[in-house]
């Protein structure tokens, strides 16, 4: 009993105080890499819900006497070939590229969660017939796969996200039948059958909760994936188009004109460059911060 006790540290008892939410974020906090891209992304959040506050200039309004401007304290990024303010553009862009990640990953979530859910669950002949197709998805490049539906279903906003989104669900069928798999067979889910419940009941209140660990963090990296590739159809032509605002497409209208003005591409590669690096950092500060084997 005494050994017992004297392995109870100040540390272990501040930890137990603490609930579940808040242990996560505190260990989130120690990782200067993880709050940097935290701090990017509620910044690039807060420049979507305000950009109407905070944009100097209307991001489609074309000024055709202020064309291939360099940054300059009246345009603090310069202008585009049609005089529209780039940082303008930047900033109403962050919009739709959020949009489009949270979105798509949310269709991927939804779809790839409850397949991966039930294949894991019930086993057998719909296990195989389930996997089996999602190794079919699996054997195509994500990008491409998005590429067919979006071509398929004609470029907008609405088809570029359900693109993405589907192109996606295979990742996450295959993390949340891993973790159901190993979940399944636990005492609290015996208990749960004992007393009656239905497989519903135990999928949705006792397994997907306890398998949000590795979804979480497939989520925050899905989101970096689902902006890159959104960027990449309107780079192309099949995302957004003209004249709304997106990185993307702000990357393939200025690449003609990069010789003599690389502000154009630059500061649009940089928005998409930081976005991807932040969502990565925080997605492995979130998987060092929910790892059970990393606590002390």
């Amino acid at each position: 009993m005494s050994e017992n006790l004297e392995n109870v540290t100040p540390e272990l008892v501040k930890r137990k105080r603490r609930g579940a939410f808040a242990e996560v974020l505190f260990r989130l906090s120690k990782s200067p890499l993880a709050m940097f891209g935290l701090a990017i992304i509620l910044l690039l959040i807060f420049c979507a819900l305000f950009a109407e506050a905070i944009s100097p200039y209307s991001p489609i309004k074309q000024d055709l006497m202020h064309m291939f401007e360099t940054p300059s304290a009246e345009h603090w990024l310069g202008t585009d070939e049609f005089g529209r303010d780039i940082l303008s553009r930047l900033i109403y862009g962050a919009r739709v590229s959020l949009q489009v990640g949270f979105i798509a990953v949310g269709i991927a979530l939804v779809v790839g969660g409850m397949l991966g859910a039930v294949s894991g669950y019930y086993s057998g002949w719909l296990d195989n017939s389930i996997m089996r197709v999602m190794d079919v998805l699996l054997s195509i490049p994500q990008t491409l796969l998005a590429i067919a539906i979006v071509a398929a279903l004609g470029p907008s906003l609405m088809n570029l996200m359900i693109a993405v989104g589907i192109s996606a669900v295979p990742t996450y069928a295959r993390i949340v039948r891993g973790s159901v798999l190993s979940i399944r067979s636990m005492e609290f889910i015996e208990a749960a059958r004992a007393v009656g419940s239905s497989d519903l009941r135990i999928i949705l209140r006792h397994i997907l909760p306890n398998s949000m660990a590795p979804i979480i963090v497939q989520s925050t990296l899905g989101v970096a994936s689902a902006i890159l590739n959104a960027a990449g159809l309107s780079f192309i032509g099949l995302g957004i188009q003209p004249p709304n605002p997106e990185w993307g497409a702000m990357l393939s209208g200025g690449r003609q004109y990069i010789r003599d003005f690389p502000h154009m591409t630059l500061y649009p590669g940089l928005a998409i460059m930081f976005t991807i690096l932040a969502l990565n950092f925080l997605g492995d500060g979130l998987r060092d911060a929910l790892d059970p084997k990393l606590k002390r």
